[in-house]
């Protein structure tokens, strides 16, 4: 027979600040000192008896030396005996794990491809990488793909037959869509964690994923797929635990920017999320255009979490993804992966002789960019070139260091912005749009050599047609033909009366326009 004891609890009275010494313990000053003096130092080192002399303290004061008693003290000793008695350290931390083979070269074929005639979101785009990746015979165990909401929304339900998801129990009731093909299947051995609609919990398998390189040795690549509006806005003080916890994996912010998801209410209207991600400095945010640049991220990303060479491999990829089908070209020869992987690479030179101009764009702004390429050449004689902008986020941190370098070694060679060096020798004014706020593109101002504006959406959003949208928020194709416009007019480059002329040809004054023309991807 087990006896049954009560519950027992033991309370404590303690002073908060403890152990600050006489001079501050029953003060509450914890929070009130902001600085211990030199003599406040000797007094506390008094106090609490640590052997450290007047001299190592006087070197320098605001860098007290550490002191260890070393691993034969009694105390030491106690807390370790303790410790072990209770299990070991928890969490522990190991600093080696299995082995892990990264993915063959042909699991990354089907982003290389394209999608032919048809058309596909790069949400598609990257849920059938993902699905490659998955079966690869030695990697493919080691992915973890969390998704707490709408896997049908992002075609991942094509994962329930085969990789199923994971219940330690299995499935113990008839799922409602049992007659479907790609019916919802639960399993012990599941691969997809399916918390519901539950972003902490999701941002919580993501972390536990992340980090059971270390804490169990076995190296996972969680992959956490959600709407892009719900990441960062809603669980970024849990993202920021995840990097303090040193985890590795993938972040997938779907049905990305503030016009590609309208009418289902703006807290879906995601225009910021690249802004909220740049505030932790272990996140590396992307928002690429096509499934081939999608192709060398995540490869990149997988090889700096767990490639032989790296060194810096605490790292989360957020990746932001679009549900507006367009034609996924195949990856272009001599491709700049480089200016992929850094951030920004050119993607179609202009073909015309005139006044020339630079059209940046990320996402799914590209298609439009190239749209106002065409027009400006046709209608106005004017040459702009076409870049794909990959991530903003990862320029501006480049160029931020190369600040920091030439700060700290004046009057020597030091090297250029990534940024600055790609646009060398390229002429024009320069005119950057996505589908975010302007300050997403404006992190890059700084270091562009040439006259910048920018083209965004700010504001709360607009619940209508995504063309309808992007010609309220003033960042549709014709609005970057007219931004172009008013630049080189201002340059005297083109005729002065073109800006205006141009406003009335698209009727960019009017907000319904784009119901009824292409104003950025829809007609």
């Amino acid at each position: 027979m087990i006896r049954k004891r009560p519950p027992s609890g033991l309370r404590a009275k303690t002073v908060k600040g403890y152990g600050l010494g006489p001079h501050f313990e029953g003060r509450n000053a914890t929070h009130q000192m902001k600085k211990l003096t030199l003599d406040d130092l000797k007094k506390f080192r008094d106090h609490l008896r640590i052997p450290v002399t007047d001299e190592q303290l006087e070197k320098d004061p605001y860098r007290p030396p550490y002191f260890h008693p070393g691993t034969d003290a009694p105390e030491i000793k106690y807390l370790l005996e303790r410790r072990a008695a209770l299990g070991g350290s928890v969490p522990e931390r190991r600093s080696k794990h299995s082995d892990i083979e990264l993915p063959e070269a042909k699991s990354y074929e089907v982003a290389k491809r394209g999608s032919g005639k048809q058309q596909a979101a790069t949400t598609m785009a990257f849920v059938r990488l993902l699905k490659d990746l998955m079966r690869d015979k030695n990697f493919g165990k080691h992915i973890a793909p969390i998704i707490p909401d709408e896997a049908r929304t992002f075609g991942m339900d094509a994962f329930f037959p085969t990789a199923k998801i994971y219940n330690p129990k299995g499935q113990n009731y008839l799922s409602v869509d049992r007659d479907l093909v790609l019916a919802y299947k639960e399993s012990a051995q599941g691969q997809l964690i399916h918390p519901g609609i539950n972003e902490a919990g999701a941002v919580a398998a993501f972390t536990a994923a992340g980090t059971a390189y270390a804490t169990h040795g076995v190296p996972l690549v969680p992959v956490y797929v959600f709407y892009s509006m719900f990441g960062f806005q809603r669980t970024g003080d849990a993202f920021w635990a995840a990097a303090d916890q040193m985890t590795r994996g993938f972040i997938i912010g779907a049905t990305a920017g503030r016009t590609t998801l309208t009418g289902e209410g703006l807290q879906h209207a995601d225009g910021h999320s690249p802004l909220l991600a740049s505030t932790n400095p272990a996140v590396v945010t992307y928002d690429p255009a096509y499934g081939y640049e999608m192709g060398h991220i995540v490869r990149d990303g997988l090889e700096r979490m767990y490639g032989h060479d790296s060194t810096d491999r605490n790292l989360m990829y957020y990746i932001t993804v679009y549900n507006e089908p367009i034609v996924q070209p195949a990856e272009p020869e001599n491709l700049d992966v480089e200016g992929v992987l850094k951030g920004i690479y050119k993607l179609a030179a202009s073909t015309t002789e005139g006044p020339k101009s630079q059209i940046l764009a990320s996402g799914v702004s590209v298609p439009w960019a190239l749209e106002a390429q065409r027009i400006l050449a046709e209608d106005w004689g004017v040459s702009a070139d076409v870049w794909s902008v990959t991530s903003w986020n990862e320029l501006r941190r480049d160029g931020l260091a190369a600040e920091e370098e030439a700060f700290l070694n004046p009057g020597k060679d030091v090297r250029q912005p990534f940024v600055t060096k790609q646009l060398e020798g390229a002429q024009g004014p320069v005119v950057a749009v996505s589908d975010y706020m302007k300050a997403v593109p404006d992190q890059i101002r700084q270091f562009v050599p040439n006259e910048f504006a920018t083209l965004g959406a700010d504001g709360f959003g607009f619940s209508d047609t995504r063309a309808a949208a992007r010609r309220f928020f003033k960042n549709d194709i014709h609005s970057v033909v007219v931004k172009t416009l008013q630049l080189l007019a201002a340059k005297g480059e083109v005729d002065g009366q073109a800006p205006a002329q141009a406003i009335e040809k698209y009727r960019l004054l009017n907000v319904n326009a784009g119901t009824t023309g292409n104003a950025g991807g829809e007609s």
